[in-house]
This record gives structure tokens, C-alpha cells and sequence, in this order.
């Protein structure tokens, strides 16, 4: 599969709207329900670093909100300004893998034409779950 140009724009637009006075790195994220609607979310920085929301986060949270259940995510791209790459943090990890299939694809990109791709499993290997190993 190759990356999803539509959610890339999503992503970078959303970016936009980051609140990242702390870091300076903002981060948009732009992610497709199996039903193909689109849901977007930046990362909202606090002065309490640990309250701060990542844009993964924020993105599933706003397709929560409008009935996306777990396992209805098929497909997330996230992107930052500039030519570096980063995975999501593993508590976005864990909330990727709630509402993703295991084969459900995550996208990394950027300003350049680098990219990196996963799937969701391949993020969390042996993620937390009820059901155990």
C-alpha cells in the first residue's frame, strides 16, 4: 500500500492548529474509518508536560466521539514539519492498536519524500490486552 496523499494533506493542514509552545514540534495526524470518513487531531502541549495530548490521541479521540469503534480504524498518517521521522510514542502505540486491525497500516511522513510505514502490530508487538498472549 502506498501512502494516502488525501489523509497526508489532512495531516499537514491540521498541523496548522498544533499548540506547541513547549516543543515547537507540531504534529498533525489524519486517520480513515472503515466507512472512509476522515478524522484529524494535533498534539496540545500544557504546562504540565505530562498533560499534554499527542495527535494521535487526538484523532482517535475525535473519531470516538462520532461512533468509530475499536477495530474500525484502517488506515493513520502522521506528519511533521521538516526532514525528520518519528514513530508514535507508545502510549499513542497502545491506543493505535485498540482501534486498528493488527494489519490496520500507520504512516510516519514528513517534507521530504521519506516516509516510514507499519502495521499496527508491528508498532505494539504483544500490546496490552484483556484477552493475553
Amino acid at each position: 500500500m502506498s501512502l494516502p496523499l488525501d489523509l497526508k494533506q489532512a495531516a499537514q493542514q491540521v498541523a496548522q492548529n498544533a499548540y506547541v509552545p513547549y516543543s515547537d514540534f507540531p504534529v498533525g495526524v489524519a486517520l480513515r474509518s472503515a466507512d472512509g470518513r476522515v478524522f484529524s487531531g494535533c498534539n496540545v502541549e500544557n504546562r504540565s508536560y505530562p498533560l499534554g495530548m499527542c495527535g494521535e490521541r487526538n484523532a482517535i479521540g475525535a473519531a470516538a466521539a462520532a461512533g468509530v469503534r475499536p477495530g474500525d480504524i484502517t488506515e493513520l498518517v502522521v506528519y511533521m514539519p521538516g526532514d525528520k521521522l518519528f514513530s508514535p510514542c507508545g502510549g499513542c502505540r497502545q491506543a493505535i492498536a485498540e482501534f486498528m486491525p493488527a494489519d490496520g497500516r500507520v504512516w510516519a511522513c514528513n517534507d521530504s519524500e521519506r516516509l516510514k510505514a507499519w502495521t499496527a502490530a508491528e508498532l505494539l508487538p504483544d500490546g496490552f490486552s484483556f484477552d493475553g498472549f
